[in-house]
């Protein structure tokens, strides 16, 4: 079996590909190099498991045509010849030759399955559980996940946002990215209103100096008083 994998740009970055939740994502690609040569992996769920992803990672793969499932509980990349071709001399041949043989390769080396063998996945997989699961993974997709320095240097550029970068990272790290006792839920916006503060602070004179000017009118006015 080969032990480089390739990805088709035209899959994977298409927008149906992007939507998905992260995790499902991932899960394809991890998927996607545990493949044998003809693009089947016969312990799908082993790998689901492995690396973290939920079951429903696994079931959206399927809704969305991207894996083809098996009642033996093998699967095959749909579109595994799009993204991998290998010469004969160096193909090792599956050994999931039941399955192999209920499939036909149509144009694009997109895998379809035969309408007669078709896993019947409705009573797993039904429209919705399909909506169900999509507002979960939005839901998780939601969650704040605190920036890298890079990050926030990158925002920062592109923003013309000047600020101390360091002196907010720090802040909001050690602070575990609270906002009162929030949770922090935009980053972006923490670090707008951390730059409008440093500019309100930097044209307000310090309390100290103006505690120094007003005892120095104060002074000057005695002495005028005293003088006169």
């Amino acid at each position: 079996m080969a032990e480089r994998r390739m990805f088709a740009k035209s899959i994977v970055e298409s927008d149906t590909f992007i939507d998905m939740p992260l995790s499902t994502q991932v899960l394809y690609f991890h998927l996607g190099m545990r493949a044998d040569d003809d693009g089947f992996v016969n312990s799908p769920r082993t790998t689901q498991r492995m690396i973290g992803a939920s079951a429903d990672d696994l079931r959206l793969l399927i809704a969305k045509g991207y894996l083809i499932p098996f009642e033996s509980g093998v699967v095959v990349i749909t579109h595994w010849r799009a993204h991998n071709y290998l010469q004969n001399d160096r193909k090792k041949d599956t050994m999931c030759s039941a399955e192999m043989a209920q499939l036909s390769v149509e144009k694009g080396g997109v895998y379809k399955l035969d309408t007669k063998c078709i896993h019947d996945v409705s009573t797993v997989y039904t429209q919705d559980r399909l909506v169900e699961i999509s507002k979960v993974k939005d839901k998780e997709r939601g969650r704040f996940t605190p920036p890298t320095r890079e990050q926030v240097m990158q925002f920062c550029t592109d923003n013309s946002i000047v600020m101390d970068i360091d002196r907010f990272v720090d802040y909001y790290t050690a602070n575990g990215w609270m906002v009162g006792r929030s949770h922090m839920k935009d980053w972006k916006a923490a670090a707008r209103n951390w730059s409008r503060r440093d500019k309100e602070k930097k044209t307000q004179p310090s309390n100290r100096f103006a505690a120094q000017m007003i005892h120095s009118e104060y002074t000057m006015d005695e002495s005028e008083f005293i003088d006169n």
